[in-house]
């Protein structure tokens, strides 16, 4: 019983580690399109610079969870919550990458004269942002149907980028002055919309972590 209880102690542990890790990328999305927006490079520099400690902390609880496996044996449905976080930690390490390459990305127009105002990629930060706060909530509360209702806002998320890659396209074709800027704003919203890829894929681990049943919502994403 002693040993049981210290188990279910380091997993809440390795939960609680989950939690920080998302708040980090979660911070990361944030600071790189404010660098975007206000064509601060030195935040954006920040941004690329503690993409290794996110990366760091996904380590540590990876090796942790590992560590619990080898030594606790755990049963099935502990093993499941293991695997669980193995799972949602590679996808928030892989959000933190798509952050700092939009972070990259506002370096490289941060001396180039505006495109145009930014209305569609900022909402669509947002947009991405709460999706993934709102699946790491489902993933503490074990809710399977709120994860199922946050895997489904994914398609939202692609037609805001749909929207914004047509509109760049205009731009391109009307004035081939433009065509390297329009091509970094696309880049930034398709890592926005691989943010909520990343982010469907969690609510996905969450559907399994509650009902043992793996369920592709989506159309694969790789």
């Amino acid at each position: 019983m002693v040993m049981r209880a210290g188990f279910q102690d380091a997993l809440q542990e390795l939960q609680d580690q989950v939690l920080i890790l998302a708040s980090m990328a979660d911070k990361a999305i944030d600071r790189a399109i404010a660098a975007l927006k206000a064509r601060d490079v030195e935040l954006a520099q920040e941004v690329i610079d503690e993409d290794t400690l996110l990366d760091r902390r996904r380590t540590d609880i990876e090796e942790r969870a590992i560590a619990l496996i080898a030594t606790q044996q755990p049963m099935a449905s502990d093993l499941r919550a293991i695997v669980v976080i193995l799972n949602i930690i590679v996808e928030l390490e892989r959000i933190g990458d798509y952050a700092e390459g939009i972070a990259k990305l506002a370096i490289r127009l941060a001396d180039q004269p505006p495109l145009k105002q930014l209305i569609d990629i900022p909402r669509m930060a947002e947009k991405a942002r709460s999706m993934l706060r709102r699946s790491i909530d489902a993933y503490v509360e074990r809710d399977a149907e709120a994860a199922r209702s946050i895997a489904a806002e994914d398609d939202e998320m692609d037609r805001l980028h749909e929207q914004v890659y047509r509109e760049l396209l205009t731009y391109m074709i009307e004035d081939p002055r433009t065509i390297t800027r329009a091509t970094y704003l696309i880049w930034i919203s398709h890592n926005l919309e691989r943010i909520a890829d990343r982010t469907t894929n969690i609510c996905e681990r969450v559907i399994y972590l509650v009902t043992g049943r793996m369920e592709d919502i989506n159309a694969p994403r790789y």
